[in-house]
């Protein structure tokens, strides 16, 4: 690639020919004040925080869509530079709510940092912002539209990294906003309720549903017992938080907190995707014996099951019908569990800690619950998990260790579950196992001849082979899906998940920057599965136990009735591609 040289504020740069100043700045060790460029998105030059002094030029130029060119000089921080920033940004102040006391945001706000360090503390515009009530979207997610500064980062995420374009732009002048189509709620547009908008928004115009107090009032209910589940990715997320670098301390001190809040157990959601690996396996075996339609698709990840039920309703049948393990562990708490606690069911409340707001709207579906209950009562996400830390005013970094309760806190592949790919590997070694061909530890993957990110394996399995593919996101999954349609399909598994990464990268993750963190707990699923206890769901006695007391075997009949559902259609008022 080839090198030219520039100068920013005097500071030689060299950078790639085709560089963009605002990428070239950060070289120098240099961030330029920006609101709606994200590294992850194409460039929109929408809010020109970002612009700088050029030596040639009289007017000042976007960084985010200025190329830099052999001997350019930059200044980022001229008067002019200064002054052009502090105006731009009083007048998205003056149309912006600043209730920020109050605001889920305060102290991680993008907006909340630009005004502090460009030390605009007095607003000498007019307010002109029209408050409106905060929109519940029918789902995990809710709006204010007072809070927006009209980025454009949701709708990018949305369109560029989903390809689902549920969010668009309208109106003009004063009147130009960011909305769906026809102003309709999220759940009854293109919106898989993937929650990326949420976390591509840098301030609080789209944000996840709070449920803390729901916790806090179950807890203190004399007369209920609450159980809470953890999923694996949580745990690096605290780590992040709290400047912990071990997983193995992070995940004793969170079981610490979560008891110190009052939970009566605290169980780990990797036991119930063992289970989940199990019952998985099984029907892919079952369909390989002309069980059922195959490809047969992975179902865990919620945001993807709700992407095929708007978009793709006629390949319903190729989802596996396997609950979540969220939804497995919340059958198993009201049934299994509270036979061998002695509960009444109806007295369990089930809490969920999810990396995912889309979980919140999975709890909810109504085919998710069994004999008038529901499987999950309560879903939280990694950022009300913090809330709550903070709210009991636990010092998490001084806290003892302790371990996850059993029946239900022991697993083999939590670790690599929430990771793309993990799923699938999880599901080949189950199933290679069962039918007596184990396979080596690791499964080698490789690019797919004419699919762009797609990563696929062939195991052997006796007189077969089992050809799997992994999609690494909703724009690639596309790809596959028509030689399903057309009956072409070479593959008999197929592993997508909503957002890239898998659940390390979701939104429920306190992480408000794009592009920065998933890579960080991608690298933790790894750590976390170096020299586990066990390899395989069949190790893990307290698998082995419920099954031989309570289901007999992936596949029976009580299993099938518990941890098992039937994927419908889904229908919208409208479509945001039309």
């Amino acid at each position: 690639m080839e090198k030219i040289q520039i100068t920013i504020n005097h500071i030689p740069v060299e950078v790639e020919k085709g560089t963009r100043v605002i990428e070239a700045a950060r070289l120098a060790h240099i961030d330029i004040p920006h609101l709606c460029y994200c590294p992850d998105q194409a460039v929109k030059a929408h809010c020109r925080m970002c612009v700088v002094e050029v030596t040639g030029y009289r007017k000042l130029l976007a960084a985010c869509s200025t190329v830099v060119w052999e001997g350019m000089e930059v200044f980022t921080n001229t008067q002019k530079v200064q002054q052009v920033q502090t105006g731009i940004l009083e007048m998205i102040l003056a149309n912006h709510n600043q209730n920020c006391l109050y605001c889920s945001r305060n102290r991680n706000c993008v907006l909340q940092t630009l005004r502090s360090r460009l030390n605009t503390h007095r607003l000498r515009l007019p307010k002109i912002v029209e408050k409106t009530p905060v929109q519940d979207t029918g789902s995990g997610l809710l709006r204010d539209f007072s809070k927006c500064i009209r980025c454009g980062r949701c709708v990018g995420a949305c369109a560029e990294q989903q390809g689902v374009r549920a969010l668009t732009y309208a109106g003009r002048s004063s009147g130009y906003t960011i909305t769906t189509a026809y102003h309709l709620p999220f759940d009854q547009t293109d919106c898989i309720l993937c929650d990326q908008c949420s976390k591509a928004c840098p301030v609080a115009s789209i944000l996840i549903k709070d449920d803390t107090q729901k916790v806090l009032d179950a807890i203190q209910d004399p007369a209920k017992h609450v159980v809470v589940q953890v999923a694996p990715a949580v745990r690096n997320v605290l780590g992040e938080e709290f400047g912990i670098p071990e997983e193995s301390a992070v995940l004793g001190k969170m079981v610490t907190a979560l008891r110190m809040m009052g939970f009566g157990k605290v169980f780990d959601t990797g036991f119930s995707a063992d289970m989940a690996v199990l019952e998985t396996s099984a029907e892919l075996l079952d369909r390989l014996h002309g069980g059922g339609p195959l490809p047969m698709i992975t179902s865990c990840s919620s945001g993807w099951v709700n992407y095929m039920q708007k978009h793709h309703p006629d390949l319903l049948s190729h989802l596996s019908t396997a609950k979540s393990p969220q939804q497995i562990f919340g059958a198993l708490a009201k049934t299994y569990y509270s036979r061998q606690a002695g509960i009444p069911p109806e007295d369990i409340v089930t809490v969920s800690i999810m990396p995912c707001a889309a979980k919140k709207f999975e709890a909810a579906r109504p085919e998710m619950e069994h004999g008038g209950m529901r499987d999950v009562d309560i879903v939280l996400t990694a950022r009300e998990l913090l809330k709550l830390i903070r709210f009991e005013g636990l010092e998490f970094a001084e806290l003892p260790a302790d371990h996850f309760d059993s029946p239900l806190g022991t697993d083999s592949v939590g670790a690599i579950w929430g990771t793309h790919g993990g799923v699938i590997e999880a599901v080949l070694h189950a199933a290679a196992e069962t039918a007596g061909h184990p396979l080596p530890e690791e499964i080698q993957f490789a690019p797919a001849p004419g699919s762009e990110g797609v990563r696929e394996a062939e195991i052997p399995l006796g007189s077969r082979s089992i050809r799997a593919a992994v999609a690494p996101d909703l724009r690639t999954a596309e790809a596959l899906l028509q030689p399903v349609r057309d009956g072409v399909s070479r593959y008999d598994l197929i592993e997508v998940m909503a957002c890239p990464g898998g659940c390390r990268g979701k939104l429920g993750q306190p992480s408000f920057t794009p592009g920065c963190a998933n890579a960080l707990r991608q690298d933790a699923r790894y750590s976390l599965d170096d020299a586990p206890a066990m390899r395989s769901p069949w190790e893990n006695p307290e698998v082995k136990e419920i099954y031989a007391a309570f289901f007999e075997a992936p596949l029976s009949e009580p299993a099938r009735r518990l941890l098992h559902i039937r994927h419908l259609p889904k229908q919208k008022a409208c479509s945001g591609n039309t």
